[in-house]
């Protein structure tokens, strides 16, 4: 049985419809990202699955509840970290774990939950003297008090350094480790190339593409970009004839091939018998960002009009 099981969820602000027929679904276990644009319905969404927002139509079911009215037995097995949360500033890291943590039948041990989030060194600062990037890593410890089945993540490492950030990842990684099913929210395409199963893409209420990225990415019938630099003796025009046009900036020659296996051994093999050096020589398959922005130009364009 899935963990979130959505089918023609609708959600309707006046006669904007932020979330227009949405469905699927997310096994236990897996870690699945929510992706699009501000404004595409990510938000709406997750907060129908939280149980904070009332739909129009469609049904869904979480861990066997229908978070409507879900009450108490839906909430203990839950855990949402927010895009921001607010803290009471005086209590120190400790007290306002331990307290969370006493508000669920089987709450995490608060000192194990402090380690897990690498705050050890911050057990008895107060809350305001944390820096954004802990105070993070605080939001994430107290959506982890209950122990939760489910644990939704909004926008995780926001504000955090490239070191934090992949704490956070291996935190996550971690989690889905000892089973914990994780939807998340995110703007780092990185993010949720490197932690998510299976990722949807959202675009003005709808649902445009859902798969794990590199079945998105290999569907996506994007070029591969091949790219290097030449030596200004060299001409351009005297380069192998490739599966595509070749453009120029400078001295680094750009190529969206289509075919790049045979490209790449045509410019290799040039180059090895001319004794042509390709400094800074790369085959760059196209990434999960990519997809993404050709799956959402459509909002980009809309936006500029």
């Amino acid at each position: 049985m899935p963990a979130i099981e959505v089918r023609e969820l609708s959600r309707s602000y006046g006669t904007v419809r932020a979330v227009d027929g949405v469905t699927f679904s997310v096994e236990p276990g897996e870690v699945f990202a929510l992706l699009g644009p501000n404004g595409a319905g990510k938000t709406t969404t997750v907060e129908i699955l939280e149980g904070f927002r009332a739909r129009d139509a469609g049904t869904v079911n979480v861990l066997g509840h229908d978070p409507a009215n879900g009450g108490p037995a839906y909430r203990s097995r839950i855990g949402v970290v927010l895009q921001s949360a607010g803290f009471e500033e005086e209590f120190t890291v400790r007290e306002l774990v331990r307290l969370q943590c006493a508000l669920f039948p089987r709450g995490h041990d608060p000192d194990e939950l402090i380690t897990l989030v690498g705050l050890d060194d911050k057990r008895t600062t107060r809350v305001k003297g944390l820096s954004g990037g802990q105070r993070r890593r605080l939001d994430l410890a107290l959506g982890l008090a209950g122990a939760p089945d489910l644990l939704f993540l909004d926008e995780p490492t926001t504000g955090f350094d490239p070191a934090a950030r992949h704490r956070a990842w291996d935190l996550v990684e971690n989690l889905r480790a000892l089973g914990t099913t994780i939807l998340l929210t995110t703007h780092y395409l990185e993010e949720a190339q490197r932690l998510a199963d299976r990722v949807a893409v959202m675009r003005a209420g709808r649902l445009v593409a859902a798969g794990a990225p590199d079945d998105l990415r290999a569907g996506s019938k994007l070029p591969t970009v091949i790219s290097f630099g030449l030596s200004p003796e060299f001409r351009v025009d005297g380069l192998p004839l490739l599966s595509a046009p070749m453009e120029v900036t400078g001295t680094t020659i750009r190529i969206a091939s289509r075919d790049p296996l045979n490209d790449t051994c045509r410019l290799t093999g040039w180059a090895r018998d001319l004794g042509v050096d390709l400094p800074e020589l790369a085959v760059s398959p196209p990434t999960l960002e990519d997809v993404y922005l050709t799956l959402t130009e459509e909002d980009s364009d809309e936006r500029a009009g």
